[in-house]
């Protein structure tokens, strides 16, 4: 579904594609380890009480995240990953593993974009990271 209006933007990117039925969205701001992270989460009630996660995106800004080996370290510290991590490349600015997509936008700007219950599919997370771009 190609989106409009104010929910396609965060933090100053525009988010060009979202998957259909995706549940409410809510957004978080944090730091961590130098890096400000703003994230939009999406959940749909599975059954009274019990939620799950559809999809998520982050928006990373900090100048330690200057090309796609510091984002990669960087999340795999965030994320508590083990050395046996390897996401393949995705792109010239980008890795990919099997429920994640992570790019480089320009030094210093990231995102990333999860489907960590694998609700969506990694055809979703692909078509919604090759659609996040600064607004026109």
């Amino acid at each position: 579904m190609t989106i409009s209006g104010t929910e396609s933007r965060l933090d100053g990117l525009a988010l060009t594609y979202l998957p259909e039925d995706l549940g409410i969205p809510s957004d978080f701001v944090s730091e961590w380890e130098g890096v400000d992270c703003t994230q939009r989460v999406w959940e749909t009630e599975i059954e009274p009480g019990t939620w799950r996660v559809d999809l998520q995106v982050q928006v990373m800004r900090a100048p330690r995240l200057k090309d796609a080996q510091s984002l990669k370290e960087f999340l795999a510290e965030y994320h508590e990953r083990g050395d046996d991590w390897e996401p393949g490349a995705f792109g010239d600015d980008g890795f990919a593993s099997e429920r994640e997509i992570a790019r480089l936008i320009e030094p210093g700007l990231a995102v990333e974009v999860r489907d960590p219950f694998e609700r969506k599919g990694f055809e979703a997370v692909k078509a919604v990271a090759e659609g996040i771009r600064y607004p026109e």
